[in-house]
């Protein structure tokens, strides 16, 4: 395998990712395919944060799109997280990979209170820490989530995982002639309102210099050529300055 660049990331899943071929819930062989793309990284000696959507169960917008209190909606997406991240576990203990699911409320025993020091060290123990029920609070994505436990994790970079390789100007499955970003400065990011991902999020990642790369997480050798710094596997936001300089941070 290539020499690391990053040796612990936070890695940004969608819900959809677990569902494979169904139309929703979970596919055993989809959450199978994760863990092996995470275990690779594992063996490599890379520490690995996770955060992972609900959309597969739950959009707290389609809720509130239907007349629920979108706090209501909201709260019920942030325990689809936690159901995902409990399925996650659990194929990682099938695989023979330590992990520990921290939330971000209480629901001992069901998963741990998130407690910072104790996270950290399960990373630098080698396993992975999967982040469930998003921030604890309403009207926050899980987004938002991963820039802020990638922060308070000391992660060196947020690894977006799309279906697509990297950020483009339009939906590439609706606008066949969009094209697609090698770099971004945050600052651009915001301006060009890219709906990859939130606003808070890539102003959070700008605030601390925190770079993030997009890609396309089933292209099979995309996460392992991210890690080893090929950014041509995705689209790397971070500051002009960096950009200029040939360096993310």
């Amino acid at each position: 395998m290539a020499e690391n660049k990053y040796s612990r990331v936070l890695l940004k899943i969608s819900g959809e990712t677990l569902k494979g071929k169904q139309e929703h819930g979970y596919d055993a062989e989809a959450v199978k395919g994760v863990v092996a793309t995470i275990k690779r990284a594992l063996d490599n000696n890379v520490q690995i944060a996770l955060v992972v959507g609900a959309g597969n169960i739950w959009r707290g917008v389609m809720g509130a799109a239907g007349g629920m209190d979108p706090v209501t909606a909201d709260y019920m997406g942030m325990l689809g997280t936690v159901m995902n991240a409990l399925c996650l576990s659990d194929f990682f203990r099938a695989a023979g990979i330590d992990s520990e699911v921290h939330c971000s409320v209480g629901m001992e025993p069901v998963a741990k209170k998130f407690d910072r020091k104790a996270a950290i060290q399960a990373l630098e123990n080698g396993k992975v820490v999967i982040f469930a029920g998003g921030t604890g609070c309403p009207f926050f994505t899980t987004d938002t989530t991963a820039a802020l436990r990638a922060l308070e994790m000391n992660c060196q970079a947020v690894l977006k995982a799309t279906k697509v390789d990297g950020i483009y100007t339009a939906d590439p499955f609706k606008v066949k002639d969009a094209t697609r970003f090698a770099t971004l400065s945050y600052d651009e990011a915001l301006t060009r309102r890219l709906a990859v991902m939130d606003a808070a999020a890539f102003s959070m990642c700008r605030d601390r210099n925190l770079p993030i790369i997009v890609f396309n997480f089933f292209d099979p050798t995309s996460l392992d050529r991210v890690l080893a710094g090929d950014f041509s596997a995705g689209t790397l936001v971070a500051s002009e300055s960096a950009l200029a300089g040939g360096k993310e941070n």
